[in-house]
C-alpha cells in the first residue's frame, strides 16, 4: 500500500492500521484489498468498475468501509457500487475518498452508490471528501448517491467535503417509503478559486414518511458554492432543509430551495442563511487572546462540525 494511500485513508476513514468488519480499499481505479464478514459479503461487479455489497436479514451493530484513493495525476476513476440491506438491519457505512496530484495533471473520483434498503433498517453512512498535494492539476470529486428507502427504515447520510478539492458535484437523491425517514448532514468548505455544486433531490412516497436536509458551508477567498434541494411530498409526510452558508473574502454562495406539495397532508419548510461572521463573535473570541486570523478559524471549525 502506497504512503499517501495510507495518509489518505487516515483522513477519510480513520483508519489505523486496519478496519473492524468488512472493507474494501481501492487505489487509483483498482481494487487493493477486500474482506467480506460473515453477514456483509463484497463482491465485484462482472460487467463495470464497482462492488456489489449485500447485508444479510437480522445483520446489526456490523460496519462495513470502501474507501477510494487517487494518489497520483492523470488519473479519472470511476467506480459504480451498489448496497442491498436486508430486512431488520442496523449498520454503519464509512465510503470516504481523497484525490493527491503533486503535478500539473488532474486527479478525479466519481463514486456512483446506489443503495436498496428493505424495511425496518437502519443505516449511518458516512462519506469524507478531501484533496491533498501541493500540483496545481485538478482535484475534482464528484459524489452520485441514489437512496431507495423501503418502509418504516431510516437512512442518515452525513457527508463533508474538509478541503483541497478544485471542483465537485455531488449529487443525492431519495426516494423514500411509508414511515421511513432520510436524515441528511452536509458540511462543505471551499477556498482559493474552487467550486462546489450541491444538488439534492428527495422524493416522498409513502405515508408518515420523512426527511431532513441540513447543509452547513463556508466559502472562503474566491470560491464559489451552488445550492439546489428539491423536496417533493407525494402522500402525508414532513420535509425539512436548511441551508446555512458562511462567505469570507470574495468567496459567494447561491442558494436555491424549492418544494413540491403534492398531497393535502404534505408539510414541508425550508430555512436558508447567507451571511458574514458576526463581528461580535470575532470580538469576543479576541477578549480571549486569539488574533483575527485565528478566530475566524475557530468560528468556522464550530459551525462545521
Amino acid at each position: 500500500m502506497q504512503s499517501t494511500t495510507e495518509e489518505i485513508l487516515k483522513i477519510v476513514s480513520d483508519w489505523k492500521g486496519s478496519f473492524c468488519g468488512a472493507y474494501s480499499i481501492r487505489e487509483d481505479g483498482k481494487g487493493i484489498a477486500r474482506m467480506s464478514t460473515e453477514h456483509v459479503h463484497i463482491e465485484p461487479k462482472k460487467d463495470k468498475p464497482g462492488l456489489d455489497i449485500t447485508v444479510d436479514d437480522g445483520t446489526r451493530g456490523e460496519s462495513l468501509a470502501i474507501p477510494a484513493c487517487v494518489t497520483h495525476g492523470n488519473v479519472d476513476d470511476l467506480v459504480y457500487n451498489d448496497f442491498y440491506i436486508g430486512s431488520d438491519c442496523d449498520v454503519t457505512i464509512i465510503a470516504g475518498c481523497g484525490v493527491h496530484t503533486d503535478n500539473g495533471e488532474p486527479a478525479r473520483h466519481n463514486g456512483i452508490h446506489r443503495f436498496f434498503i428493505k424495511d425496518r433498517s437502519r443505516v449511518k453512512y458516512i462519506e469524507k471528501h478531501v484533496g491533498l498535494g501541493k500540483g496545481m492539476g485538478r482535484k475534482s470529486i464528484d459524489p452520485v448517491t441514489d437512496i431507495t428507502l423501503g418502509e418504516d427504515s431510516t437512512m442518515e447520510m452525513d457527508t463533508s467535503q474538509i478541503g483541497g478539492v478544485t471542483d465537485s458535484r455531488r449529487v443525492t437523491r431519495g426516494v423514500v417509503g411509508k414511515g421511513s425517514s432520510l436524515i441528511i448532514h452536509e458540511r462543505l468548505l471551499t477556498e482559493k478559486s474552487q467550486s462546489a455544486t450541491t444538488e439534492f433531490s428527495v422524493d416522498m412516497n409513502g405515508a408518515d414518511s420523512s426527511v431532513d436536509l441540513i447543509s452547513r458551508s463556508v466559502a472562503k477567498d474566491e470560491s464559489h458554492q451552488s445550492y439546489h434541494s428539491v423536496i417533493k411530498g407525494n402522500a402525508r409526510c414532513t420535509g425539512h432543509s436548511e441551508c446555512d452558508a458562511i462567505i469570507t473574502g470574495h468567496g459567494t454562495v447561491s442558494a436555491t430551495p424549492q418544494l413540491d406539495a403534492n398531497d393535502i397532508d404534505a408539510s414541508l419548510i425550508h430555512e436558508a442563511a447567507i451571511g458574514k461572521i458576526a463581528g461580535e463573535q470575532l470580538l469576543k473570541l479576541r477578549t480571549f487572546g486569539l488574533a483575527e486570523e485565528e478566530a475566524e478559524k475557530e468560528i468556522i471549525k464550530g459551525f462545521l462540525r
